[in-house]
């Protein structure tokens, strides 16, 4: 009769049990990846397809028991950094939509506003489209593909079982946020410019001609500026979008 000790089913089921974990937990934060329509039983086949896939790029990862002492500090490292990952990726889609809610700003169109599930907040009509239109290009330009490379990478920046709240801190993941700002502003820039020189001309216009109803031409003016605008800036968000998704990717592979 064949048998098995503790120690050879433990080298057998660790090396794929923790790198299961991290990539679940980024499953469940990422966006596209943790969306509703997937279901949970499909993440949880999924994140155990890519860990038993990675295991030749994981040699030379330490071998944790399940039952050592440092199990349950393991076991929070990977759900930690695999949150991590995934909400740092969605910095890229914040700021894509911080700039949708800039440019409905000035369109005239933030009274438009709907319930966002994924946030649990209001987001208006421009918003919402500039974050469906980054959700496309995230697939397209196989971003969901950047992030698991990402949490499969991460294991060399993070291995099993060191400290990395040390390192957590070092990577100063708070600027992230400024980073996001600064991305929104540069790609709403060029529609905040157009839209400011149309109302720069209709205060001419109310200055020029004090009988002509400017409130009733600004509105419909605005928003054709606004939506034709639009048309030429969507065609170039897919630069700036992956500058952020490698500035994201960056801070977790490493050098």
């Amino acid at each position: 009769m064949i048998g098995f000790t503790e120690a050879q089913i433990m080298a057998w089921v660790t090396p794929v049990f923790w790198p299961f974990l991290r990539i679940l937990a980024l499953f469940t934060s990422a966006p596209v990846l943790s969306a509703r329509s997937l279901s949970a039983r499909t993440r949880v086949a999924l994140a155990f397809f890519i860990a038993l896939c990675a295991q030749p790029g994981l040699a030379n990862q330490p071998v944790i028991s399940l039952n050592d002492p440092l199990a349950l500090a393991v076991a929070t490292q990977q759900v930690v950094i695999g949150l991590t990952i995934g909400l740092a990726a969605r910095i890229v889609f914040s700021a894509v939509e911080l700039a949708g809610e800039v440019i409905g700003l000035q369109m005239g169109l933030n009274f438009a506003g709907f319930f966002d599930p994924a946030t649990s907040s209001q987001s208006s009509t421009v918003g919402r489209f500039f974050g469906n239109t980054t959700m496309l290009l995230f697939v397209v330009t196989n971003g969901h593909l950047l992030l698991i490379h990402t949490v499969v990478a991460s294991f060399d920046t993070f291995p099993l079982g060191q400290g990395f709240l040390e390192k957590l801190s070092a990577m100063k993941l708070h600027e992230l946020g400024a980073l996001m700002f600064s991305y929104g502003l540069w790609i709403a820039l060029p529609m905040i410019g157009i839209l400011m020189f149309v109302n720069i001309v209709l205060g001419f216009m109310s200055r020029v001609a004090p009988q002509m109803n400017v409130f009733a031409i600004g509105f419909p003016l605005t928003l054709s500026a606004g939506l034709l605008g639009m048309a030429f800036t969507i065609p170039m968000l897919e630069q700036p979008m992956l500058n952020l998704m490698k500035v994201v990717a960056g801070l977790f592979v490493g050098s």
